[in-house]
């Protein structure tokens, strides 16, 4: 009788490798956490402060790798590497030269925990996977590895033309700005510009040779001053934005403590001006931020408009923004005020009959009725504003 051969079954694998195999797969399926150092300049230790986070994970076991890092020759950005593992770069040939550019393709393979990427504005030279660094970032991310990389404020594609009336250089390379909006942490890695010209003064940032060119020209410490106020006020948008995301999210509708957010009222039915000096003469006493609201409940009549034109002008030249809203007045009042965080509202006497406010009910009294920890000012209405 011919002999028969079985076939093995395969082997099963066992509950820890299920496990493992499980958990691999979960952690691929996830997006990575992009966390972003910025600055307003080349010196101001981005990098060397993305390597202490990096050293820092990696003593709490965390799997991180260099992807790529410019250490532009500064020795304690050198020493600070150690021996933190690198992935090797790629090299490319272009118009009969060598190049060397991220391998994003092996660290995806590779696939560590952490992954530090410098320069997130670099433009990758041509023949690469992708026209720019952001880009492979994306992909990196997208694998479920989390990333750290650096940037100067002035690479921000909305800050173009802003950069360029402040130092007169048009930056080539830009970075769209939701690629900074959706990273999930943002570090400011502030210095005070005399404080980062000591720093070029004793050659931490170029070789000698190059020192007096950069002061003559991206280092002027008029220039420096205004790329930190730039900076800095971006973070400052950024950490608005998180808080506003975040109380949306818990629901939160009281106003924030930590920066007083002035609204001004604004009727068709009576002039604001009076209203828009209060408003704004208390804004530049407490630093505040603040917004004229304008609520159209029904179509102005042409005497309202003229009232409204010479309101919205005012408001103009003080550089006090202005909202209009449609709908109930006292319901979109109270609506933008939660929303903004408004911590004073700002309106005058209300002009409604006594019969109007028995029907219809008082804007006033709702406002304060409603937003009992938001600071109210009636300002008395004048002959002659």
């Amino acid at each position: 009788m011919p002999s028969t051969t079985r076939s093995s079954e395969p082997k099963r694998p066992s509950p820890e490798e299920l496990l493992a195999r499980v958990q691999r797969e979960e952690r691929l399926a996830e997006r990575g956490r992009l966390k972003i150092f910025v600055g307003f300049a080349a010196g101001v230790g981005k990098t060397f402060e993305m390597l202490t986070e990096a050293r820092r994970r990696r003593e709490r076991g965390q799997d991180v790798v260099i992807g790529y890092i410019e250490t532009h020759g500064r020795k304690g950005t050198e020493e600070q590497v150690g021996d933190l593992p690198i992935i090797p770069r790629r090299r490319i040939e272009y118009r009969g030269s060598i190049f060397e550019e991220m391998d994003t393709e092996a660290i995806v393979a590779r696939h560590p925990h952490t992954v530090l990427v410098d320069e997130l504005a670099h433009t990758n030279v041509p023949g690469s996977e992708r026209e720019k660094r952001w880009q492979d970032i994306e992909l990196i991310l997208d694998a479920g590895i989390n990333v750290l990389s650096t940037l100067n404020v002035q690479h921000l594609e909305s800050l173009n033309d802003a950069v360029y009336e402040v130092t007169g250089v048009r930056v080539r390379e830009t970075v769209p700005d939701p690629v900074l909006q959706q990273a999930d942490e943002v570090v400011m890695i502030d210095i005070t510009p005399r404080a980062l010209i000591n720093r070029l003064d004793r050659g931490d940032i170029y070789k000698p040779d190059k020192v007096e060119q950069a002061k003559a020209n991206w280092f002027r410490e008029n220039n420096l001053n205004a790329l930190r106020e730039i900076a800095l006020r971006e973070i400052a948008h950024e950490v608005d934005e998180d808080v506003a995301e975040y109380r949306k999210e818990h629901h939160v509708s009281g106003p924030l403590a930590t920066h007083d957010r002035i609204m001004v009222c604004i009727s068709p039915t009576q002039s604001s001006l009076r209203l828009l000096r209060r408003g704004w003469r208390a804004a530049q006493r407490l630093k505040a931020d603040i917004v004229a609201v304008y609520v159209e409940s029904r179509s102005p009549t042409a005497s309202e408009q003229e009232t409204l034109r010479n309101d919205f002008a005012l408001a103009d030249r003080l550089h006090v923004p202005v909202v209009t809203l449609q709908g109930d007045i006292a319901t979109e009042l109270i609506r933008y005020a939660r929303e903004r965080g408004t911590t004073q509202i700002v309106m005058g006497h209300s002009d409604r009959s006594r019969w109007r406010e028995f029907v219809y009910g008082s804007i006033i009294n709702r406002i304060t009725r409603e937003l009992r920890s938001v600071d109210i000012s009636i300002v008395a209405a004048a002959q002659d504003c």
